[in-house]
């Protein structure tokens, strides 16, 4: 799969992933920041946006293989919900291609497991792999409602999403299907001790799709990365509160 990537700016080399159903263009009012000290790569997942969808490369594998390739040879991953689970398991499959790691709104299980309660209902979000077949648009409009719901800026948050969401192609059912397939089954857990490069969870409080409480938890799977819970945001910290969530990156990424 060619996906699509866009690189602006000079400087250190820092890679940003989108999450479900989003696209490159979620991460434009950072970029004006980002860009005066450091080269930036925006991806785009698999499907999503101008990037082609093979639907016979539906797995994690997948999606992770594709994001290195269009990725630079070594940089710093900044990487969103979704995104945050491909580019754990990019960290793993290439650990010389990741110089660090900053995960946003992300987890290694989005659903509860056994010893994993800090996450979404497996039903809530299994709900949504099911109306996607029938109502894709109101299903989509439904997760953006479900990303800012609890946030302090959710009005603003949610008309940001939604604008940002028609700036680019829309995505591929396929790819939005295989996706939610991904949220629903992924479980990293196990894998986050062979991640050797310097991570960063950057958590909303009030986030209902990652529940705060997650972060007890990666302490106890990850005791040498660096976690840190955003006051009063929800799911895209980097929208609502985006002053805030630039110096959380800048004290990690330089």
């Amino acid at each position: 799969m060619k996906l699509y990537s866009e690189t602006t700016g000079s400087g250190a080399e820092l890679v940003l992933i989108h999450g479900w159903g989003m696209n490159a263009a979620v991460w434009s009012p950072l970029m004006e920041h980002l860009t005066v000290d450091h080269r930036v790569t925006v991806i785009e997942l698999p499907g999503h946006g101008g990037s082609e969808y093979d639907a016979n490369e539906a797995s994690l594998d997948a999606w992770a293989d594709a994001c290195l390739e269009a990725a630079p040879e070594r940089a710093i991953w900044v990487s969103w919900s979704l995104g945050g689970q491909v580019a754990q398991r990019a960290a793993v499959m290439a650990p010389q291609r990741i110089e660090k790691l900053a995960l946003v709104a992300s987890t290694p299980s989005f659903v509860q497991r056994e010893d994993w309660p800090h996450a979404m209902d497996h039903d809530t979000l299994g709900s949504f792999a099911q109306a996607l077949v029938k109502t894709p648009a109101q299903t989509l409009e439904r997760f953006l409602s479900l990303q800012v719901r609890g946030d302090e800026e959710a009005r603003h948050t949610l008309r940001l999403l939604r604008q940002e969401l028609t700036e680019r192609p829309e995505a591929e059912p396929m790819a939005l299907e295989h996706g939610l397939d991904l949220l629903l089954n992924v479980d990293l857990r196990d894998q986050l001790a062979s991640i050797s490069c310097p991570v960063l969870w950057l958590l909303g409080e009030r986030d209902t799709l990652v529940p705060v409480g997650v972060a007890d938890e990666l302490e106890i799977l990850q005791p040498g990365a660096d976690i840190l819970v955003l006051g009063g945001c929800a799911h895209a910290p980097f929208l609502s509160h985006t002053e805030k969530s630039l110096r959380a990156l800048a004290g990690f990424i330089g």
